[in-house]
C-alpha cells in the first residue's frame, strides 16, 4: 500500500514539476507513471550499490551526496526513458530529487499519522 501510494505522488510530482518548471518535460500521464515506476526500480537495484561505493564520500559529506545519488537515479531514469521524460540538465536532477524527497517525506509522516 505504502509503495502503491508513493508511486502515484512520485508520478503527480513529476508531472506538476514538468508544468511549473521548464527544464523538466513529461509527456503524458502513463509516461509519468512510467517514470515513478522506473525510478523506484532503479531505487531498489541500483540506489544501494551507489551508496555502499560512495560511502566514504557520503560520510565526509554527512549525507548530503545522498542527494546526489537520487539525482543520478532521477537522471538515469530520463536517460533510460528517452523523450517521454526529458531532464535539461543534472542540476535540473538534483532539484527534482529534492522536491521527490521533500513531498515523499511529508506524505511518510502523513501516512504514519492516519495508521495511528
Amino acid at each position: 500500500m505504502r509503495w502503491l501510494v508513493q508511486w502515484l505522488v512520485t508520478a503527480c510530482i513529476l508531472l506538476a514539476m514538468s508544468s511549473l518548471l521548464n527544464g523538466i518535460e513529461v509527456a503524458s500521464l502513463g509516461a509519468a507513471l512510467l517514470a515513478s515506476f522506473l525510478l523506484s526500480i532503479l531505487n531498489l537495484v541500483v540506489k544501494p550499490i551507489l551508496v555502499i561505493l560512495t560511502l566514504p564520500v557520503t560520510i565526509l559529506t554527512l549525507g548530503l551526496f545522498l542527494l546526489v545519488i537520487n539525482g543520478a537515479t532521477l537522471y538515469l531514469t530520463a536517460a533510460i526513458m528517452g523523450d517521454a521524460f526529458v531532464l535539461s540538465n543534472f542540476v535540473m536532477a538534483l532539484f527534482a530529487a529534492l522536491l521527490i524527497s521533500i513531498a515523499n517525506l511529508f506524505i511518510q509522516d502523513s501516512l504514519q499519522a492516519v495508521k495511528k
